[in-house]
């Protein structure tokens, strides 16, 4: 039986993103699904690096798991990198209302409005060390209006110039080919498939 490893996210689409990108990595993948009752951790951190530990190590603590997170969002160059470790508590009820306010925003501003996707991953072991750490990005543009429906998040917003459409309109596997969050969880499952140790 292989290792189990605690994948800590509570985000159905990086969920279904991480457990592929993970398949067939020497791990047995656990989600916090089977931990229901568990706080989720605050995040204080002041960059993507500092909340993907502090929550690796915070569900590392809650279930003496060996856990891996990560923390990711968008950076638009035009407002400063905003909403940056925000994104997911941007301004907004809906991801609708998120895009009309950064739309709102960006309207001062000339285009391409560039931008990039960043993932920063931690893996802990159960005593909560510091094992391995990657960073996955991808640049591009905001779109001037959303389009697609595939995805989640701020992708129907987010042109990928080489594929000329959105994140929003291209299939999982083209978007796990490029974006930021397959960087980072190929450079783990790498380093999974080199012998590094989940204990």
């Amino acid at each position: 039986m292989p290792p189990s490893l605690l994948v800590a996210t509570t985000n159905p689409g990086k969920l279904r993103e991480i457990q592929a990108l993970l398949d067939g990595a020497p791990v047995r993948i656990v989600t916090l699904a089977a931990y229901p009752d568990l706080v989720e951790p605050e995040e204080t951190g002041s960059t993507f690096a500092e909340n993907a530990l502090i929550k690796a190590r915070a569900y590392a603590s809650m279930t003496g798991m060996p856990t891996v997170a990560e923390d990711s969002g968008l950076e638009i160059d035009a407002l400063g990198g905003e909403p940056g470790i925000h994104s997911a508590r941007y301004p907004g009820a809906t991801y609708t209302d998120k895009f009309n306010n950064l739309y709102a925003r960006l309207a001062q501003h000339a285009k391409p409005w560039t931008a990039r996707f960043v993932c920063e991953l931690a893996y802990v072991n159960r005593q909560g060390e510091l094992l391995f750490t990657s960073r996955g990005t991808v640049e591009g543009e905001i779109a001037p209006a959303p389009r697609g429906e595939a995805g989640f998040g701020y992708d129907p917003i987010f042109l990928y110039p080489p594929y000329g459409r959105t994140l929003g309109e291209v299939d999982g596997v083209e978007k796990l080919a490029v974006v930021h969050r397959g960087k980072a969880f190929r450079a783990f499952r790498r380093w999974l498939a080199e012998g590094g140790s989940v204990v």
